[in-house]
């Protein structure tokens, strides 16, 4: 069980908290409620941009780094298309560093064209490293195009095209800011060895002052029932033929996405799961098969990605996907198999929890998706109550044939 206090603070900041007195250590964890989803076309990338110019330093703090690495701290930060997270690891005794550091540039983030520029450049050389030259690297932006028509997600976190961040100015970079990235926005969570009281003060010292602003109203379209299945073949210079296949499923805080979380586990976690029993095995159709559920906020997909063996027939191994499929549509799971990937699930949430940095980071999350960190404790039971009728019957409307996107990519098209 882990114990969470939480806080308001009149501005709108939310301030959440778990003890933990088995380390010397602290982390400062502050999730912004924005990511892709809330970029407009032609301008992509945003998110994921700021991720990299909110290091940039302010008027009173140039470096951002230099007063944490001096306090013993270190400091990090990831994009999706729901969330932008920034995290300080940090000796507790000198946490306040932390917080003086987030509470800064929150308050008063300066952006200069210098700083801009040399961001835009880190960023598209990031684009250009993932995305065009490296092998299969275009696959997200091609899956997500043909899969979605309408809602944001068809855009990656990295953005659309590099051109995009390319021709972002200064005046809409302080605009993103101000939309974003404000008290009302935010969930900071502290996790390890500071108590409540001090955590509360610290927050209200460095944060309370911050005015509140209004952040932007979200107006994203959703996206239109897939009617008929969805094919595109892509011929491209990689080693292998890869299969991608798609399937809409629900969002995260969906009482059916615990069932589709199981599902991709009975198909491809671990060598006991039905690709790799069932097809690896027992086939020479792929070199490798994997699945797994997006976990997006709002309705997002379950990917099964597979690279051919040299030679293989693409139409028989989409075949033998389709079969393994229509197996858990059919009511092929069994309550004990179930069980199994249940027990291997809260194996591993036991284990990711045992650090107070992990922690702080899961309960912000929990707190924007469903509006209570303390759901992080109930999770695990939506996963026990599953049952076989349950699988079926989501399988089968998850693996309609309606349902489907199929992506053929590879040399040999």
């Amino acid at each position: 069980m882990i114990e969470v206090n939480s806080l308001c603070l009149p501005n709108g900041l939310r301030l959440l908290h778990h003890h933990d007195p088995s380390t010397q250590m602290a982390a400062v964890n502050l999730t912004y409620d924005v990511g892709a989803r809330d970029e407009r076309p032609g301008r992509t990338g945003m998110a994921h941009l700021f991720e990299h110019l909110m290091f940039g330093g302010t008027k009173s703090i140039p470096n951002f780094d230099t007063p944490l690495q001096e306090a013993g701290g270190e400091s990090n930060a990831w994009t999706t298309n729901d969330l932008t997270n920034f995290y300080e690891i940090i000796p507790a005794q000198n946490i306040e560093t932390a917080f003086w550091l987030e509470s800064d540039r929150m308050a008063a983030m300066t952006f200069s064209q210098q700083s801009l520029d040399v961001q835009k450049g880190v960023v598209i050389e990031e684009f250009k490293q993932r995305c065009i030259n490296r092998p299969y690297g275009d696959t997200d932006h091609l899956l997500r195009a043909t899969a979605f028509t309408t809602h944001p997600y068809r855009r990656p976190t990295i953005g659309e095209k590099f051109e995009d961040i390319e021709n972002v100015s200064l005046d809409e970079v302080y605009d993103f800011f101000n939309n974003h990235y404000t008290p009302g926005n935010a969930i900071l969570c502290v996790t390890g060895n500071i108590d409540f009281d001090r955590a509360a003060r610290l927050a209200e010292k460095w944060f309370g002052e911050i005015p509140p602003r209004a952040a932007i109203r979200r107006n994203i379209p959703p996206e239109p029932q897939q009617e008929a299945p969805r094919r595109a073949t892509f011929n491209r210079n990689v080693p292998q033929n890869m299969i991608i296949k798609a399937y809409h499923m629900c969002g995260r805080n969906h009482d059916d996405f615990p069932v589709c979380d199981i599902i991709s586990d009975l198909l491809a976690n671990g060598n006991s799961a039905r690709f790799f029993r069932n097809i690896l095995m027992e086939t020479d159709l792929f070199s490798d098969l994997d699945a797994a559920v997006w976990g997006s906020i709002d309705p997002g997909l379950l990917v099964i990605k597979g690279k051919l063996a040299y030679g293989a027939d693409i139409e028989k191994a989409i075949a033998t996907i389709d079969a393994e499929t229509a197996k858990l549509a059919d009511g092929d799971a069994s309550q004990y198999e179930i069980e199994k990937y249940v027990n291997k699930l809260e194996s591993k949430e036991c284990f990711e929890n045992i650090s107070y940095a992990e922690k702080a980071s899961k309960l912000c999350y929990r707190q924007l998706v469903s509006g209570n960190a303390d759901d992080i404790n109930h999770e695990i039971d939506k996963y026990r109550t599953i049952t076989c009728q349950q699988v079926a019957a989501v399988s089968a409307k998850l693996f309609d044939i309606s349902n489907e996107t199929t992506i053929i990519y590879g040399p040999d098209l």
